[in-house]
């Protein structure tokens, strides 16, 4: 059900789901009517990722938030009506409460609620496959937890569903002391997982002449283009956050280099810190790579705000040096001037794709071969005959051009970046 115009409730088509939800937001005056329009539907979507579907949406307008329950008592007293006439499971808030106000808004109407940040964290819980997805998880689930155990009552215990479940769910009843020591040894355990990410990267990319990461706002289309180009058979969902643990694939460049590429977890507005600090030793791919693909759903009437948000996640976790090419998905369903406009006030390199219709890709990587052909150097190297395991290797690592024999001596001549340069520094003629 939503609301009308004349603030009645009407029927809407929807999913068969668990739990049903009414949706209140509160807009400050720097909010416009476009930005919490766009911002509701996002809390809908995600809604109905997690198995809930969105009865009834409120939204009241302040010039602050009120301390005790975020919305005024006005508007608290709405959302409970509203709750028990459409006997809602819960009220969903399109945005991070304080534990007082999850505490009070709890009691005020009488069913559990759920925040942005915890309907997130709730998604995630219910997506990670690997036991380092889950740890992660779990982690981020326990830092947002640990200063509201005693504020939640029982309301959301009795309840269950969406909120309360995941790998954080037991940690509910049981002592602070207790939660620390558990969160600390996530953090070991998920530190060791990140040296041990960092070897497996550099053993992956042995061989290889580029590591190319895949970033964007959740649902852009990465795995559809990472299933496009590789032939790999990534999960792919119209959902938000359908893929969590990260997926590599090596793919053969038209100069016939090798290339990595490797997918991330989507990005989204206001994406819970935890989660940007608990995903640290996957998003270290990103950090690791030589080039980004950011890929953006041009189709999306908020385009242009999704690739903010993945600029402000690429900040967070320190990426400011790496060059990126954006690359517009879906122009099978976007309209044409769009893409245009989108490609022409865009810094930098930009391509524009349909991962589903496999339409621009090898101008995709005919722009990513250019790219990264620009750190390398075309070098003659004499190498001796008995040293011919070298120019084996050389054959994993860069592109070689061309091979002779002079007497003793290999020729060869190939493009190396910085690494094998030093590597084969002596060779070099």
């Amino acid at each position: 059900m939503e609301k009308n115009n004349n603030n009645r409730l009407i029927e809407i088509e929807g999913p068969p789901v668990a739990e049903t939800a009414v949706l209140a937001r509160l807009a400050l005056p720097i909010d416009t009517e476009g930005e919490v329009e766009e911002s509701l539907e996002e809390m809908r979507q995600l809604a109905w990722t997690a198995g809930a579907e969105v009865l009834c949406t409120l939204v009241q307008r302040r010039a602050k938030p009120c301390a005790a329950t975020l919305l005024g008592s006005g508007k608290v007293e709405e959302l409970k009506a509203a709750v028990e006439e459409l006997e809602a499971d819960m009220l969903l808030v399109d945005s991070d409460l304080t534990p007082k106000q999850g505490s009070k808004l709890t009691d005020a109407v009488g069913v559990k609620v759920v925040d942005r940040t915890q309907l997130i964290l709730d998604i995630f819980a219910s997506r990670a496959q690997t036991n380092e997805g889950k740890h992660q998880v779990e982690l981020a689930q326990l830092q947002y937890l640990l200063p509201r155990l005693a504020g939640r009552g029982s309301v959301m215990r009795q309840q269950g569903g969406i909120g309360v479940r995941g790998p954080g769910e037991q940690k509910l009843e049981v002592d602070r002391r207790v939660i620390r020591k558990r969160i600390d040894r996530l953090r070991k355990g998920l530190e060791s997982v990140r040296k041990n990410r960092r070897l497996q990267r550099k053993r992956r990319t042995d061989g290889t002449v580029g590591t190319i990461s895949l970033v964007g706002y959740t649902n852009a289309g990465k795995s559809s283009l990472l299933n496009a180009l590789s032939g790999a058979n990534v999960l792919v969902e119209d959902k938000l956050f359908a893929t969590l643990d990260p997926t590599s694939r090596q793919i053969q460049l038209p100069s016939r280099r090798n290339a990595v590429f490797s997918d991330t977890v989507g990005f989204i507005r206001k994406l819970p810190h935890s989660l940007v600090a608990a995903f640290r030793a996957t998003l270290e791919e990103v950090n690791d790579s030589e080039l980004i693909l950011l890929l953006a759903d041009a189709a999306h009437p908020a385009v242009k705000d999704h690739i903010r948000a993945v600029y402000g996640v690429l900040e967070e976790i320190g990426v400011n040096d790496k060059t990126i090419i954006h690359v517009f998905n879906k122009t099978d369903v976007a309209d044409a001037n769009t893409v245009q406009e989108l490609m022409r006030n865009t810094d930098g390199t930009s391509v524009a794709i349909s991962a589903k219709k496999k339409e621009g890709l090898d101008e995709l990587l005919n722009t990513v071969d250019m790219e990264l052909a620009k750190s390398f150097d075309r070098v003659t190297l004499r190498i001796p005959v008995g040293r011919a395991g070298l120019v084996s290797k050389l054959y994993k690592s860069s592109r070689v051009l061309s091979e002779n024999y002079e007497g003793e001596e290999i020729l060869v001549e190939a493009e190396l970046d910085a690494a094998a340069r030093k590597q084969y520094a002596e060779f070099i003629a």
